[in-house]
């Protein structure tokens, strides 16, 4: 495998947004189809729910429910056509991997819970690019060694 996506990615790449041409044409030009994991997608479909819950309380914030399903619509077709594959992991090794990171760098730089699992996914992967526009979570990828071409 290539490269790993966070949430912002795929944020980018299912709901127009500033990034969203760059994730576009990342994503046109990937040599494979995108590998996602199933704590990815929960954290993706979860914040596309929240950003319309978001909205029916104040209209200023997030985004409206056709803009949600329309998102979620999306990210399903391009797994049901294998342009994204959802593949399988060995969550005790990635929560490792996280442990380390945290232990290592949360003290210090204040790193999430997702970010830092995340990150780890994509080292138990085997990843060599992480794909995100989270400019925290990119600090962290890339003092492991992976490389963020976006």
């Amino acid at each position: 495998m290539i490269a790993y996506p966070d949430t912002s990615f795929l944020c980018a790449f299912y709901r127009k947004q500033a990034n969203s041409p760059q994730a576009a044409a990342h994503f046109a030009q990937m040599p494979e189809a995108l590998h996602v994991s199933s704590p990815l997608l929960f954290e993706f479909r979860q914040s596309v729910r929240w950003q319309t819950f978001l909205h029916q309380k104040d209209r200023s914030k997030g985004y409206d429910k056709p803009t949600a399903l329309a998102a979620l619509s999306k990210l399903q077709l391009e797994i049901a056509s294998g342009a994204l594959v959802v593949v399988p992991v060995e969550w005790a090794d990635v929560v490792s991997i996280a442990e380390r990171l945290s232990a290592q760098y949360t003290w210090t730089e204040g790193y999430r819970g997702f970010d830092v699992l995340h990150v780890a996914t994509a080292l138990h992967l085997g990843a060599s690019e992480f794909l995100t526009f989270d400019g925290k979570q990119k600090q962290l990828a890339q003092a492991e060694g992976l490389l963020l071409p976006l």
